[in-house]
């Protein structure tokens, strides 16, 4: 590969535009010209070897980054693409053995997707790290040194306002119908949407019908217990013990089914030593000592100090700020049920309501800011892989959130021992939540792109499609839509959706039906907001849903031990050892560790890949360790030559 970099040529008769790089106005010559200098210079000067150019009759401040079919391909190797061969087995792509990859040929520029390339360009620009440079010419105030990331320093002195792909207005078109343009029941074209929008999106994407389907049966048996057997315990041991055993089973398929798509994508091979440096991390220019690559080297003394000597006193502060605000709201439940007491009205029955409505759009308000201090903590802990950042910050919010939305339900049940006030304020916050999601996600950003939108077509010639509009138009009306900050909030609902449905299910079983109702209207709502109202955003090559699956896993294990305690609590339950409460505990706690039992038995003999992809990733290995004797073998067999 070095020797493929020596004649690679910046020059592309074809220039085909992918990302979008926007200037502040105003920005100094000498800055851009330094800029685009480093973006065109060749690897061996610290440059990204890559193709810029200025929007014609469009913005000054706004270039179009493109890169030669050539360098896309090597950018391919250096960033571990795994691609297709003749012989349908799955491998990392290298320039050297191009010839032997399923579809490529020197003229076929379809070989990367779109979003690959795309992807591609983000590395190699975000990977732009000062040498010797000790501040940003021009801007002497906009400090460098050496390893610092030029694109994290131009953000942050607000020089660069954005970086963001191109949308293919006719492939968007053609996925937006196959997606969402006609109203069916059916799956989702997910490999047009990997293609599109890359692995991360279509993971997300996949899961939420995944899990939409798999609380299909919850909803059903839910409903007759509802109608039913409202206030029949013992019909709900059958209930929870399924839904226990339910969430164990649905959780481990779905690492078999995670495992056969990525594995077709070609993410599962992926290996973790191509996970560059996050952009945000900074710090002295050294050698990694396993790739002897020149990146930031950071203390990681420094990093745990900053963790656990202010994010972790700042979390526990929050948490406690949390559990305050929950008392207010019992002492607003206080407040409503003795007026109703009082009045004994539909005023006064209505009111009931209001305390858990309130407190339901406190949390959510509570989230949301406690989110941006979380974002901030992670951000200046440093943490060197993206990887390691996502899964500090997921821990803190997912502390947080869980908390903040389930605290007031544990206190009433283990505490107050109210069941009737426990079903309440569980329907209140789950509708409440999820309504206020939705609106929040997807209604108002629609509206507001709606009349973006409406507003920029007014100073066009006359009235386009999105298919008829320039490259200028095109690139005008993109930079004006929202950004999509990654699927972090979207799994986070259905984190807070599994918890309602599956910590208190012998509660309220209609906790699922409401559930289904909202996926679906969700799967569409999300649809409409990744084609229509944000940015396209760059692909992220991925393997599984990360950290996300410890998360729902967890909450998994919590539901046994909330809904055994639940059903013990219960008057039923309670009248059958009415001589010895010792008897009841030893009981409950003993169905908690057998039903605790079965499912970690079950997730053990439930392989986490099927048996076909298995063998494939053993031959794969098998292969790779030949190989490396053979060259071994070739190395010992030159050296006695000599």
């Amino acid at each position: 590969m070095e020797e493929s970099w020596s004649f690679l040529d910046t020059f592309e008769p074809n220039f085909r535009p992918l990302v979008v790089i926007e200037l502040a106005k105003g920005t100094k010559e000498e800055t851009i010209k330094w800029f685009t200098k480093r973006i065109v210079d060749k690897k061996v000067n610290g440059g990204a070897q890559l193709l810029v150019k200025q929007l014609e009759n469009g913005d000054e401040n706004v270039y179009l980054v493109g890169a030669s079919h050539l360098r896309l391909l090597l950018g391919a190797e250096t960033v571990g693409l795994v691609k297709e061969c003749n012989d349908n087995s799955m491998r990392t792509f290298t320039y050297s053995s191009r010839k032997t990859f399923k579809d490529f040929a020197d003229d076929n520029h379809n070989f990367l997707t779109m979003a690959e390339c795309q992807y591609i360009i983000k590395h190699e620009l975000e990977n732009l790290r000062a040498k010797e440079e000790k501040i940003i010419p021009g801007y002497p105030q906009a400090k460098l040194y050496p390893g610092k990331s030029i694109v994290r320093r131009l953000l942050t002195s607000g020089i660069l306002v954005q970086i963001f792909p191109l949308h293919d207005r006719e492939e968007l078109k053609k996925l937006r119908h196959s997606w969402y343009g006609r109203m069916k029941i059916g799956y989702q074209p997910l490999d047009e949407i990997r293609c599109y929008f890359g692995e991360t999106i279509v993971l997300y994407f996949g899961f939420l019908e995944y899990f939409t389907f798999a609380l299909i049966p919850m909803a059903v048996i839910g409903i007759p217990y509802y109608v039913f057997a409202w206030e029949d315990y013992d019909k709900y041991v059958m209930f929870a013990t399924f839904n226990l055993l339910w969430s164990t089973v649905i959780l481990e398929v779905w690492k078999r089914i995670c495992a056969v798509m990525t594995y077709h994508w070609g993410t599962l091979l992926m290996k973790r030593q191509f996970e560059e440096p996050r952009p945000g991390f900074h710090g002295v220019l050294g050698i990694n000592p396993v790739t002897g690559r020149e990146e930031p080297v950071y203390s990681s003394i420094k990093r745990q100090i900053r963790i656990y000597l202010v994010s972790l006193p700042f979390v526990c502060l929050c948490l406690y700020f949390s559990l305050y605000v929950m008392m207010i709201y019992f002492d607003l439940e206080q407040w409503a049920l003795d007026y109703h007491e009082e009045n004994q009205s539909n005023f006064s029955s209505l009111m009931l309501f209001v305390p858990s409505i309130i407190y339901a759009v406190v949390i959510e308000v509570m989230n949301r800011i406690y989110r941006y201090a979380a974002e901030f903590l992670t951000s200046w802990e440093n943490h060197r892989l993206e990887s390691s950042y996502q899964n500090h910050l997921i821990l803190k919010v997912l502390v947080f959130n869980f908390l903040n939305c389930f605290a007031s339900l544990f206190y009433i049940a283990f505490v107050l021992f109210d069941m009737k006030l426990l079903r309440q304020s569980l329907a209140t916050l789950l509708i409440t939540s999820q309504i206020l999601n939705q609106f929040v996600e997807s209604l108002l950003p629609y509206w507001l792109q709606k009349r973006q939108k409406k507003r920029m077509k007014k100073h066009m010639c006359s009235p386009k499609t999105d298919l008829d509009l320039s490259l200028v138009e095109q690139v005008n009306l993109e930079r004006e839509m929202g950004t999509y900050f990654g699927t972090f909030d979207d799994y986070l609902e259905l984190f807070l959706q599994f918890g309602y449905v599956s910590l208190f299910s012998c509660v309220y079983p209609l906790a699922a039906v409401f559930a289904v109702l909202n996926n679906i209207t969700e799967i569409y709502s999300d649809a409409l907001k990744m084609c229509r109202i944000y940015k396209r955003p760059f692909a992220e090559p991925t393997a599984n849903i990360g950290v996300w699956q410890l998360a729902f896993e967890t909450m998994s294990v919590i539901s046994v031990v909330t809904n055994c305690i639940l059903i013990g609590m219960s008057p039923q339950v309670n009248a059958l050892f009415s001589d010895s409460k010792m008897d009841l505990i030893l009981t409950v706690a003993l169905v908690e560790h057998l039903l605790l039992a079965i499912k970690f038995i079950m997730a053990f003999i439930i392989p986490d890949k099927p048996r076909d992809i298995q063998i494939k990733l053993d031959k794969l290995e098998f292969e790779s360790l030949e190989a490396l004797k053979q060259q071994q073998m070739k190395l010992a067999a030159e050296s006695l030559k000599e």
